[in-house]
């Protein structure tokens, strides 16, 4: 049995060899661009913070903080990685059809280009709806919610941590349609079973909302919402991939 899997074993650790490289490669390239990427990833908490000087005596006191010695450092690294990744995906992408490719059809290897810029793309689509659709909500009343009695010092780390966060979840979730579609092009998936599980998806997709995001019930619903949208979506384009045969067929099929 191990015989069986050495090739696939081998395989695996040459696409994780290749994505991990690039992965360093591109730290080290948006490591020397961190300065701007930082003023980009703060500027929704500027804005916010901006806000409750409109709102707040306490306005001139609030400002963005570290607490730890060398703090900016690892602010930086933190900001290059999570940008690493971002520049690194369509390589990482690129990695997974090919790991996968083996098992497919002659056909269905031609797809690799559109699965690495539908799903490069979903994820910008995603990190861009967060950050100009979500944080905007989200920090505005997180941040200014309660200033009227204390001064917002806001710890750079944890923002960092927590923005990172919300970008990856949105990120992934918008990468739903492009699986969906891919799933259903290898003929794992049909409209009906996504369908039936719609009632499942919508439970799991509140739990992962309240994972990756604040305990407010506004954000929490900036995330659900769109992601129901495209799980919705998702079924439609399964649909028009793998449509579920009738169900007279089915039942002919099974007597």
């Amino acid at each position: 049995m191990f015989d069986e899997l050495r090739p696939h074993l081998v395989e695996l650790r040459k696409r994780l060899a290749i994505s991990v490289g690039s992965l360093i490669v591109m730290f080290f390239v948006m490591f020397y661009f961190h300065e701007p990427l930082l003023n980009w990833m703060v500027e929704p908490l500027n804005v916010a913070l901006a806000e409750v000087g409109k709102k707040s005596v306490h306005a001139a006191d609030g400002m963005v903080t570290t607490s730890q010695v060398g703090g900016a450092f690892f602010v930086a690294l933190k900001v290059s990685f999570f940008a690493a990744i971002l520049g690194a995906l369509p390589i990482i992408l690129a990695q997974i059809w090919m790991f996968i490719a083996p098992g497919l059809y002659a056909n269905e290897k031609k797809m690799i280009i559109p699965f690495i810029l539908g799903g490069t793309t979903m994820f910008a689509v995603g990190v861009l709806f967060a950050y100009y659709v979500v944080t905007p909500f989200g920090f505005d009343f997180l941040i200014t919610f309660g200033s009227f009695k204390f001064t917002p010092l806001i710890n750079i780390e944890d923002y960092v941590g927590f923005f990172t966060k919300i970008m990856f979840g949105f990120g992934l979730a918008f990468e739903l349609p492009v699986f969906a579609y891919f799933l259903a092009l290898l003929g794992m998936v049909d409209d009906r079973q996504m369908t039936a599980f719609f009632k499942y998806a919508i439970v799991i997709i509140f739990i992962v909302a309240a994972l990756l995001t604040p305990p407010d019930v506004l954000t929490q619903l900036l995330m659900a919402g769109p992601l129901i949208v495209l799980y919705g979506i998702s079924i439609l384009i399964v649909k028009l991939v793998n449509p579920a045969p009738p169900l007279e067929e089915d039942e002919d099929e099974a007597a």
